[in-house]
């Protein structure tokens, strides 16, 4: 095992290797840059160095080149050649071609293990962010997940929250008196999104089995940390869904792990990519959200590093908090580009031996200008560094490799098959089949009556000739033919067949309308 990553080294003017503390590896990162400049390969080459140092890593494979970390590079690569320059300018001494220990994770389970949380454990905040809900669809939102939990109604899966939904719809007269105003329009705006979210996948991801954070935290026989992919190439065409999934684990990790002060090494280390996804359009309340994790999570042991184009792309405060860098070329076309470029450079402790912006401007594909963490947790001086080659395979992997590995994984079983057990739509629906088979009983029992003891379970009152109400009118005795056909009429609708006979007038008449 090492005590530190290497991340390269051997740059313009410098010989000194470039290292990331694993003392200080939970007090978070950025990696950015350009499109092309080599974000994914720095990327790569942190997990594995995690990795070979024990660490366990989580990270989403966006463009599905993260999957060859799972075998070995080879020298019939495109890139070998220029692998094995890179690899004496830096002056690596034991460089060779190797896997790591890999599982593949999908929230559609078609590239991976099944990744799955419940309704419950997302919570109204950020599913709120999830569904893009107004201020006042969010506040209904609350009241449905507070009802659920008085009443013992277990939200897992998107029907248990339709079912409490349409619930609450229902009941909207008496619970507006407790909790506010409960409009139609505003449920039905939370069912269209609803719908919106199952197009995109979002019934396979809220089920059973819910994902054990155990099992992303785990090592090899060789004590090597297990390096964690989702497959989020599907996922991004969701990036709503991607980035509140990511931000829902990152939560999940902060509410269970227990602290840990300043460990010796993290005990996961999490990767954030396309980040800015996270925080465009965000409410406040979810800026702050992120902000207080990112600001407690480090003494629970894990490190997060955020993955971007731009440091611009992160909020300011949670910028700030980002200590160990990797900066690789940023473009400066237009003015808002030259201040972002600016702004990145002055984010950087200075070096007397080139200019940091300039610097930041002019690395080539595979070079970066980075600072990390030393002593006391105090910033590096900015080097400007040419990253170490990647020992696994630089680019995806195929079908069958894919399937192998999924198939040697422990966890195949424990998340193949999906669960469905008794939650809030089976209970509301148990309700609903009681009271409907009551209703049924009690006009079955009200059918076999006379129409004496019918009139008498109506609380009304029986004169003796006619039914009347309970309250007094003057009422005459039935003296001729007609009258007494009338009222023999009347008793007959009275009857089970009058009534049949009445609603198929009536409905006649509505359909002639």
């Amino acid at each position: 095992m090492t005590n530190d990553v290497l991340v390269g080294g051997g740059g313009p003017n410098q010989d000194n290797k470039q290292w990331l503390s694993l003392r200080y590896a939970n007090r978070h990162g950025l990696i950015a840059g350009a499109t092309g400049t080599g974000k994914t390969v720095t990327l790569q080459i942190l997990a594995e160095g995690f990795s070979a140092a024990g660490v366990p890593v989580f990270l989403s494979d966006v463009k599905g080149d993260l999957a060859g970390l799972a075998m070995p590079g080879t020298a019939d690569h495109d890139l070998h050649a220029s692998f094995m320059d890179r690899v004496a300018r830096i002056g690596l001494e034991d460089f060779s071609y190797q896997g790591f220990p890999v599982t593949f994770w999908d929230l559609f389970g078609r590239q991976g293990h099944p990744v799955r949380t419940t309704v419950a454990e997302m919570g109204p905040l950020l599913l709120s962010r999830l569904l893009e809900l107004t201020e006042a669809q969010e506040g209904i939102l609350n009241i449905a997940f507070r009802l659920a939990d008085e009443n013992g109604m277990p939200l897992l899966d998107l029907k248990d929250l339709q079912a409490l939904l349409v619930w609450v719809g229902e009941q909207r007269a008496d619970l507006s008196l407790r909790y506010g105003n409960i409009s139609v329009q505003s449920i039905g705006a939370i069912q269209r999104r609803l719908l919106v979210l199952e197009n995109q996948g979002g019934t396979g991801f809220f089920a059973e089995p819910a994902l054990d954070l155990a099992d992303l935290m785990v090592s090899d026989s060789e004590g090597r940390g297990r390096i964690n992919i989702l497959a989020a190439n599907e996922l991004m065409a969701a990036p709503r869904l991607y980035a509140t999934f990511l931000l829902w684990l990152l939560s999940e990790l902060f509410e269970e792990l227990p602290e840990v002060g300043d460990p010796d090494k993290p005990r996961l280390v999490f990767f954030f990519d396309e980040a800015h996804l996270l925080f465009d359009d965000a409410p406040k309340a979810l800026v702050d959200k992120v902000e207080q994790v990112a600001r407690l999570i480090r003494s629970k042991g894990v490190g997060v590093y955020f993955v971007t184009q731009n440091p611009d792309d992160i909020p300011e405060d949670i910028l700030g908090q980002l200590g160990n860098r990797v900066q690789h070329a940023l473009r400066a076309f237009t003015a808002r580009d030259r201040k972002a470029l600016k702004l990145a450079a002055e984010t950087y402790r200075e070096n007397p031996e080139f200019d940091t912006e300039a610097a930041i401007r002019e690395v080539g594909v595979g070079e970066a200008v980075t600072s990390m963490l030393q002593k006391k947790g105090v910033p590096g001086i900015v080097q400007r560094t040419l990253i170490r080659p990647p020992s696994s395979r630089l680019g995806p992997i195929s079908a069958a490799e894919r399937q192998a590995v999924l198939q040697a994984s422990a966890l195949m079983q424990k998340y193949a098959q999906k669960l469905d057990r008794r939650s809030t739509y089976e209970i509301l629906q148990e309700r609903t089949n009681a009271a409907a088979a009551a209703a049924e009983a009690e006009e079955a029992t009200m059918e076999d009556q006379s129409p004496i003891q019918r009139e008498f379970s109506a609380a009304r009152r029986y004169s003796g000739t006619r039914v009347s109400r309970s309250r007094s009118y003057s009422t005459h005795r039935a003296s001729d033919f007609s009258d007494a056909m009338a009222e023999a009429v009347i008793k007959e609708l009275k009857g089970t067949t009058g009534r049949r006979i009445v609603r198929g007038i009536l409905g006649g008449l509505f359909k002639a309308r």
